[in-house]
């Protein structure tokens, strides 16, 4: 908590004390964040995985590339880390682009 004096006008007492008083404020707890996680799988197509991660995460060829690699090598890989909305809500349009396109292309998120 923050703690500060603040001074109230006219509050002077006839031997020369002004009033002091202490406003707290709460400080606010940033929300947690999300990873969103790609899997693997023997099916989806690299190039599909790369345009899924330049329009969805808004990454560029080459990052895209890097991380299709890295999800392709280890299994798994964080492709971006978001609020709980933002972070549901790539999660949704990916599932929904994949099916769309008939990949069982598999993405997840969990809490940092």
């Amino acid at each position: 908590m923050i703690e500060r004096p603040l001074k109230l006008a006219g509050n002077s007492d006839d031997d020369g004390d002004s009033s002091v008083v202490l406003e707290t404020r709460k400080k606010t707890a940033r929300p947690p964040l999300y990873k969103v996680l790609m899997l693997n799988d023997d099916y989806t197509p690299m190039e599909f995985v790369v345009a899924v991660l330049e329009r969805f995460f808004g990454m560029s060829h080459a990052q895209a590339f890097e991380i299709m690699l890295t999800v392709h090598k280890k299994g798994v890989a964080v492709v971006g880390v978001f609020s709980h909305e933002i972070a549901e809500t790539k999660v949704a349009q990916v599932m929904d682009f994949a099916r769309q396109h008939q990949h069982p292309l598999q993405c997840t998120m969990e809490k940092e």
